[in-house]
């Protein structure tokens, strides 16, 4: 099953990776300042998992990757970077597929 693994940095703040069944991260989030934040981000990401809310972008050395936002148009995770479009294709199908009923792994 696919989670999401919140973490707090050496720094203090808090940011989540959501992974899928195998550990391969799908998406990250911003750094944010509170624990609550962060949680709110994983909330957020469950909400509009399941929405058109996918920005398709590409890198400056051509790789692929994909934002996704929130109703207000705020990035709520980005995705680590593909070869293809077609293994960002399906980064996001399993992010649709899973993202709203994964557990939180808490690691703070």
């Amino acid at each position: 099953m696919a989670s999401f693994e919140l973490r707090k940095t050496e720094g203090g703040q808090f940011n989540f990776s959501l992974k899928n069944e195998e550990g391969k991260t799908l998406l990250k989030s911003e750094q944010y300042q509170s624990k609550t934040s962060a949680q709110n981000g994983i909330e957020s990401v469950r909400k509009n998992s399941t929405l058109e809310h996918y920005a398709l972008e590409n890198s400056k050395d051509g790789k692929f990757y994909f934002n996704l936002k929130s109703s207000n148009g705020q990035v709520v995770g980005t995705s680590v970077l593909y070869a293809t479009e077609a293994e960002r294709a399906g980064a996001i199908a399993e992010v649709k597929k899973d993202a709203a009923k994964a557990k939180v792994e808490d690691h703070c």
